[in-house]
C-alpha cells in the first residue's frame, strides 16, 4: 500500500505543471462564473447560430486538447468522431423522431464505440505515426459515408435534421431558444473534460505525456490509459458534432473531411494547448473571423486563418490563453519582487 501511495505521489508531482493547477481556487471559480455569464449572454450580442457554432467548435477543440495538451497525442482524424456523431444524430432525429438531446447523446455514444477499435490500433504508435493512423481512419470513414448514399445522402448530405424538443415550438423554430436548449449538452461535455483532467486519472495522463517510460515503470498501463482518454475525447467530440448538425439542420461530408480535423487542431493551438480554456477562446476567434470575412464577400478565408496560425506558432508558442496567463504571472511576480525591495 505504501509503495502504491508513493507511486501516486510521484505521478502527481510529475503532473503538477498543468497550467490550470497554478491558478488560485478563488480565481478559478471566478473565471468559471465569468465564462458561464459570457456563454449565457452570447446570443444576445451575436447571431445565435454563430454563437452555437462557437460553442460547438470550442467543445470540439476541448476534446482534441484532452489528447494533445494532456496526453501528448496529436490526432489528425478527430473529424471521424465529430462527423460520425453528426450523421448518427441526424438519422436518429429523422427516422426515430426523438428529441434532439436524445439524438445527440446517441451520436456521442456511437462515436465512443467507434473510438474503441480506433484507439486500440492508434495508441500503439506515437508522434506522427499516431497522427497518420487517425487520419487514415477518418479518410476511410469519409469514403464510406460518400458511398453509402442511401443512408448518408452522399455528396448531398443528410438534410432536414429536425430540432425536435418535446413539442416546444419556440425551441424547434427559433435559433435563439434552441441555443439555450442545446447549451446543457455543451456544458456536459466541458464538465466531463474538466472532471477528467482534475482527477487522479488526469494526473496520470500528464505523467504519461511528460515521461511515458517512467509512468510505465511505476506500474501504470500506459496503452490502457491512452485508449480510455481517446474514447472520452471521442465522446466529447461526438457531443459537439451532434449539436452542430442539429443547429445547421444537416450533416455533410464536410464534417468528415481531413480539413475539419486540421481546423480544430488550429483552433486548439491558437487558443493554447493544455489549458481547456484555450479551445473555446480559439473557436471564438476563428468562427467570428470566418463569419466576418464571409459576410464581406472575401473568398480567401483560409489564407487569413493560415497566416494567423503561423504568427501564433512563431510569436505566441503557448497560444492566446497561455501567453496571457504567462504575462499576468510575470506582472504579479515583478510586483512582488518590487514590494520586497521597498520593504
Amino acid at each position: 500500500m505504501s509503495a502504491q501511495l508513493t507511486d501516486t505521489t510521484r505521478v502527481e508531482t510529475a503532473a503538477s505543471a498543468a497550467p490550470d493547477r497554478k491558478l488560485n481556487p478563488f480565481v478559478r471559480a471566478g473565471l468559471l462564473v465569468l465564462a458561464l455569464l459570457v456563454v449565457l449572454a452570447l446570443p444576445w450580442y451575436i447571431y445565435p447560430p454563430v454563437a452555437m457554432d462557437i460553442l460547438a467548435w470550442g467543445l470540439f477543440a476541448i476534446s482534441v486538447d484532452l489528447l494533445l495538451g494532456f496526453t501528448g497525442l496529436l490526432s489528425f482524424g478527430h473529424a471521424a468522431f465529430w462527423g460520425t456523431s453528426a450523421y448518427v444524430t441526424g438519422l436518429i432525429a429523422i427516422r426515430l423522431g426523438l428529441p434532439f438531446p436524445v439524438a445527440v447523446l446517441g451520436g456521442a455514444l456511437v462515436a465512443m464505440l467507434l473510438a474503441i477499435p480506433t484507439g486500440y490500433l492508434a495508441v500503439r504508435r506515437t508522434g506522427i505515426y499516431f497522427a497518420m493512423v487517425t487520419l487514415a481512419f477518418a479518410q476511410m470513414l469519409f469514403f464510406l459515408a460518400n458511398q453509402a448514399r442511401d443512408i448518408t445522402g452522399g455528396e448531398n448530405g443528410l438534410q432536414g435534421i429536425p430540432k425536435s424538443f418535446f413539442g416546444i415550438e419556440l425551441v424547434e423554430t427559433d435559433p435563439f431558444y434552441f441555443y439555450y436548449a442545446a447549451l446543457p449538452l455543451i456544458l456536459l461535455g466541458a464538465f466531463a473534460a474538466w472532471r477528467t483532467v482534475s482527477s487522479p486519472f488526469g494526473r496520470v495522463l500528464l505523467a504519461i505525456r511528460d515521461n511515458p517510460a517512467r509512468a510505465r515503470a511505476l506500474g501504470y498501463d500506459v496503452e490502457r490509459y491512452k485508449i480510455m482518454v481517446f474514447v472520452i475525447s471521442a465522446g466529447i467530440a461526438g457531443l459537439a458534432g451532434g449539436v452542430f448538425s442539429v443547429s445547421h439542420g444537416f450533416a455533410s461530408l464536410q464534417e468528415l473531411i481531413w480539413q475539419t480535423s486540421g481546423k480544430v487542431v488550429l483552433i486548439t493551438v491558437l487558443g493554447g494547448i493544455g489549458t481547456l480554456w484555450g479551445g473555446p477562446l480559439g473557436a471564438a476567434v476563428v468562427v467570428l473571423l470566418e463569419d466576418q470575412l464571409a459576410s464581406s464577400g472575401f473568398n480567401g478565408i483560409g489564407i487569413i486563418t493560415g497566416t494567423i496560425f503561423v504568427l501564433i506558432v512563431l510569436l505566441f508558442r503557448k497560444g492566446i490563453w497561455g501567453t496571457g496567463a504567462d504575462l499576468i504571472a510575470r506582472v504579479r511576480a515583478s510586483r512582488k519582487s518590487s514590494g520586497r525591495r521597498d520593504a
